[in-house]
């Protein structure tokens, strides 16, 4: 992993509410997940494990839309390398100022030529069920990004404004932008957008609040993204939100008896105190078969 946080890189991203990353991955690992994606996409899941949300597929799946899995790190090691990775889960932790990280979902984005658009939305919106309900979300880019390409785009300074909650459309909606541009209004400030334009095997990483979404791909090339979305080690199941409802996939790893996350499916990456989730070294290195 490429990635170490500066003194500058904290307070662009404290004032911004994004950071944009030239290196996170070297290139020697992206072709192992540009085959993990293609794996999955086509229903070929390495550990035997579905991922908790299988979005497209291909012979399924509408080619007009991006296609989307979630927790594909549970399918595919190569996609757990990142995923998992203690090196990079520190420098984001660094980054965000936590004293420990844990992965909440990844995301598998893959937006072939001619898909269409992502509605900008804010991440955190979606996600009140935890607590500390703190999120940072790393993404990055599998392919060589570039604004006709429909990369991910950040309104500055958003993750000050109002927090929100889901609104519009998600998936190919017709005007993508509107959801935040309505937001901005209601602020009383002109938006100004940031489009991640980097190499592959660069990225970004923004605020749980930070307005983001993404064009439509009008290149002739594909844009694949590994996005991960983190929160902090001591998070909690938010027992005054659970009347409300969590949600029918991350609901079943609520435990009986207290609000604990499981680290079977949250598992702690980093923590200054020098622990990890001990599981991780054996699933990212199973035995052999003799």
């Amino acid at each position: 992993m490429l990635f170490k946080p500066t003194d500058d890189n904290q307070q662009s991203y404290r004032e911004q509410g994004y950071l944009v990353v030239d290196k996170i991955l070297p290139p020697d690992q992206l072709p192992p997940l540009h085959q993990a994606f293609d794996d999955i996409y086509h229903g070929i899941f390495e550990t035997g494990v579905t991922p908790d949300e299988v979005n497209w597929q291909h012979g399924t799946g509408d080619p007009s839309l991006t296609r989307q899995i979630c927790n594909g790190w549970k399918a595919n090691r190569s996609i757990a390398c990142v995923v998992l990775n203690e090196d990079l889960a520190r420098s984001i932790a660094q980054l965000a100022g936590w004293p420990g990280i844990r992965i909440m979902i990844d995301n598998l984005l893959s937006k072939p030529p001619g898909a269409r658009a992502l509605g900008y939305h804010q991440d955190s919106s979606y996600l009140s069920w935890f607590t500390p309900s703190d999120l940072i979300s790393c993404w990055i880019a599998l392919d060589d990004t570039t604004q006709v390409g429909g990369t991910l785009e950040f309104a500055t300074h958003s993750h000050q404004w109002q927090k929100g909650v889901p609104v519009g459309e998600f998936h190919g909606p017709d005007d993508y932008q509107k959801s935040m541009q309505l937001a901005a209004k209601h602020e009383g400030v002109q938006p100004h957008i940031k489009y991640v334009q980097v190499k592959a095997g660069g990225g970004s990483l923004h605020h749980g609040w930070t307005w983001h979404g993404s064009g439509a791909n009008e290149s002739a090339i594909p844009r694949r993204a590994l996005v991960l979305h983190l929160m902090r080690s001591d998070a909690a199941y938010d027992p005054d939100q659970l009347a409300q409802g969590i949600g029918p996939i991350y609901s079943r790893y609520k435990h009986l008896a207290d609000n604990q996350l499981d680290e079977n499916h949250f598992p702690i990456l980093w923590h200054e105190n020098g622990t990890r989730t001990q599981a991780i070294d054996d699933y990212l290195n199973p035995p052999k078969a003799t």
